[in-house]
């Protein structure tokens, strides 16, 4: 089948833009603006899902026939704590310091709606991490300044290069869009869409 949609990505990463952009359909991108702390109680494995969905309730721009909003979020886990973007350097280098010689959790929500469907889901995968000098944290800290990225690493970055020994799941995932996923349902959306399916 071949794909007909247009993309709307609402989100201010550009690792997902340029994960996005390679399932070489038209991507538009926008951005949508929401509080993202979880509710109370919620498991923390359904906080990255939870706000996927929140980002594409808060779009309020038309969407086409053949338009598909896609909104994700990116949580990590470690010891059932859930760790979102650092607030600063010190917060940065903590997060780090707790991720160091331990294995930990990504989980990126994902929410794609068209004028008719919402599809959520979310992927997790299971990051292994060699052991960090206090040194080496503070030089990734320093140089890479990881404010935007949940618990304080982009595996595409230098650490993700000296650190990450071994990943269960799809580096995509870990990388802000599990894609694979995101293919599978527009696919499905497609077929289940009798104005586009070929």
């Amino acid at each position: 089948m071949k794909l007909t949609w247009r993309l709307i990505l609402a989100s201010a990463s550009p690792r997902r833009r340029q994960l996005l952009q390679g399932l070489d359909l038209p991507v538009e991108i926008t951005r949508t603006d929401v509080d993202e702390t979880p509710p109370a109680g919620m498991p923390n494995d359904q906080v990255a899902e939870h706000l996927a969905h929140k980002k594409a309730e808060a779009y309020t721009g038309p969407l086409a026939p053949d338009q598909v909003l896609i909104t994700a979020d990116t949580t990590v886990i470690v010891d059932d704590l859930l760790l979102n973007k650092p607030e600063d350097a010190d917060d940065a280098a903590r997060m780090l310091a707790l991720l160091s010689g331990r294995k930990h959790e990504v989980v990126t929500g994902v929410c794609m709606r068209t004028r008719d469907r919402t599809i959520r889901f979310s992927d997790t995968a299971i990051v292994h991490f060699a052991s960090l000098t206090p040194e080496e944290i503070a030089y990734y800290v320093d140089r890479h300044k990881p404010f935007d990225k949940a618990g304080a690493y982009g595996v595409q970055d230098w650490i993700g290069y000296v650190a990450v020994e071994r990943i269960e799941g799809s580096f995509y995932t870990v990388m802000g869009l599990p894609l694979h996923r995101v293919y599978r349902a527009l696919v499905e959306l497609q077929e289940n869409d009798g104005r586009m399916a070929k």
